[in-house]
């Protein structure tokens, strides 16, 4: 009898920790709140996610770090710890919101956002806030990186929400949303720590409604300028160039409990995901407030390129160890 419970829990335990691991929101094996995910694939093979971190129960989005998590399968990750501070910075002491990373010339590259003041949300005129864009550089995808220039790139528009993407010709652009600069792009020097040149005005085919979180990426020569409409639903445009023209292309998520989102979207063993966050109702916590955890989807294209409509699943890619098995298995 007592064989047979062992088993029998051995059985739970085994099944409990499968349900665990294969779930939507992605679990990172702790209680760490994220947000803001920003996929990519570098050369080990691996999938790195860079993300801001939610405190719990903040009253605000007063965030002090960036962390990075891996993984081979989507669903078992490793939480490599923060990989930059608030706290390693001279020029900023808050709001270490969405981060993107890139890979150039032998090093790892973090593109972050932070700053100083406060908002006030009740009396917006005497809010001090600002925000600018800082580089951090590693010799490793997980860090520690350290901040590359002891400043912002630039002072002036505010900014946040930054999106660095490199084309197959090594030019760098960066993407942001800017105060009164939404829908502007700015070059990067090789060494991805300057901008060269002025901001290029992007010319969006006479739709620029308000904006946050862009990600740009390239698909069978396609360019996709993809971002947070209203702050809230996921919409598109496609261009034959990183800087446009672009062309409008409508919602590919409609938005959650009127919450804002922030996504990538990347292309991982021949599938191409999209990571997002949720907020949900979080058991356990001291306040009772919804929280932001990192989420993921399949994401499907048309023959023309366009992007299907994407919803929400409880599932989301929990799927992906068995998909790559199957595909290994016809390749054989």
């Amino acid at each position: 009898m007592m064989n047979q419970l062992t088993t029998a829990a051995a059985l739970c335990a085994v099944l409990a920790s499968s349900l665990t691991f294969a779930q939507n929101p992605l679990n990172f094996g702790s209680n760490i709140k994220t947000a803001d995910p920003s996929g990519h694939v570098w050369a080990d093979g691996k999938m790195y996610l860079y993300t801001s971190h939610d405190e719990e129960c903040q009253q605000d989005f007063h965030m002090k770090d960036w962390h990075t998590f891996s993984s081979s399968d989507l669903v078992t990750w490793t939480d490599h710890g923060p990989s930059l501070s608030v706290d390693d910075l001279t020029w900023a002491d808050d709001f270490a919101w969405a981060p993107d990373a890139a890979y150039k010339n032998g090093k790892y590259y973090l593109v972050f956002p932070a700053g100083t003041g406060f908002k006030d949300r009740v009396n917006p005129e005497k809010s001090t806030k600002w925000m600018g864009i800082g580089i951090a550089v590693s010799d490793s995808p997980t860090g520690p990186f350290k901040d590359a220039i002891g400043k912002p790139l630039w002072k002036k528009p505010y900014a946040n929400d930054p999106s660095l993407f490199i084309d197959d010709d090594g030019k760098a652009y960066l993407y942001f949303h800017g105060m009164q600069h939404d829908y502007y792009v700015a070059e990067m020097a090789d060494d991805l720590l300057s901008v060269k040149g002025d901001f290029i005005k992007m010319d969006m085919g006479g739709y620029e409604p308000k904006m946050e979180g862009p990600w740009v990426f390239k698909r069978e020569g396609i360019y996709y300028f993809t971002m947070p409409e209203n702050n809230r639903v996921l919409t598109y445009y496609t261009a034959k160039s990183p800087t446009g023209p672009w062309k409008y292309q409508g919602v590919f998520m409609d938005e959650e409990a009127n919450a804002n989102n922030h996504h990538s979207i990347v292309e991982y063993k021949g599938h191409w995901i999209l990571f997002y966050h949720r907020w949900l109702q979080t058991p356990g916590l001291a306040c009772d407030k919804k929280q932001r955890h990192v989420a993921a989807e399949y994401i499907h294209f048309n023959e023309d390129g366009t992007i299907q409509k994407i919803e929400r699943t409880t599932e989301g890619v929990r799927d992906f160890p068995q998909r790559i098995k199957q595909s290994e298995q016809l390749k054989r």
